[in-house]
């Protein structure tokens, strides 16, 4: 079975768990997934089948699209609501206009410290495991591409928005960077990844749907899946309302 699949990863399943249901399902034991989502994230996971893990490091390369939900009255470790929130004491509620100013100081090329909770390695060990045993290595800061964030609602603490980024940026990143911007905290509260290149959210099958149908319906063919990446390569996410 050569080709890819589109899957709605739900919250609370790591991606890897995610990927055993798909070989169980499909039987292809050569399988890989594009991407890791945090298991309190959901949306959109590609997993590659056969001659199809040919196409992992192409699929990384995309632009990804995320919906978020952050608040601005709070910190944690691993900036993010799983981590120990701790409120913060801010002088002064930002301005819309000033939260949107920030965030888009935030968009192009940047120099971005990934979380210490993160599967980044540290002398071949995953950061976030250094960060259980109450090791928090400093991580070298790494240039990323923010194509745009869209601001939906703000009303504090509260802000929901959506991004277009490139490989290794990390949204609780963005939302940490935005809270010392703003002079408030920042902690992801939600996030759900809506596209990578071309596939998205809307033509993603759940997991309990793919027991019941044909691979046919659910693969992208190896042919197909080339012409897409290949296709989505060259252009960015539109922005919202563009």
């Amino acid at each position: 079975m050569d080709g890819l699949l589109n899957v709605y990863k739900p919250v609370g399943l790591t991606s890897a768990r995610a990927l055993d249901q798909v070989r169980r399902i499909t039987g292809e034991r050569k399988s890989g997934h594009a991407g890791t989502l945090d298991p309190a994230a959901e949306g959109v996971l590609l997993i590659c089948l056969g001659r199809g893990t040919k196409l992992v490091e192409r699929l990384m390369d995309l632009p990804k699209v995320y919906r978020a939900t952050a608040r601005l009255d709070c910190v944690s470790r691993g900036f993010d609501s799983e981590k120990g929130v701790q409120p913060v004491s801010v002088a002064r509620v930002p301005s819309e206009a000033e939260v949107r100013a920030a965030l888009g100081a935030l968009e192009g090329w940047i120099e971005q410290v990934p979380p210490a909770f993160s599967a980044l390695k540290v002398c071949g060990v995953a950061a976030y495991k250094l960060a259980r045993r109450g090791r928090f290595p400093e991580l070298p800061p790494r240039r990323v591409h923010v194509y745009w964030i869209h601001v939906w609602r703000y009303a504090w603490p509260g802000l929901d928005f959506e991004v277009a980024c490139g490989r290794g940026t990390y949204i609780r990143a963005l939302i940490r960077d935005l809270g010392v911007r703003l002079g408030t905290g920042g902690c992801l509260t939600g996030l759900v990844r809506r596209a990578v290149g071309p596939f998205h959210v809307a033509s993603a099958w759940a997991l309990g749907q793919l027991g019941g149908a044909c691979p046919e319906e659910y693969v992208v063919p190896m042919d197909a899946a080339q012409r897409l990446v290949q296709e989505s390569k060259v252009s960015a996410p539109p922005r919202p309302g563009s």
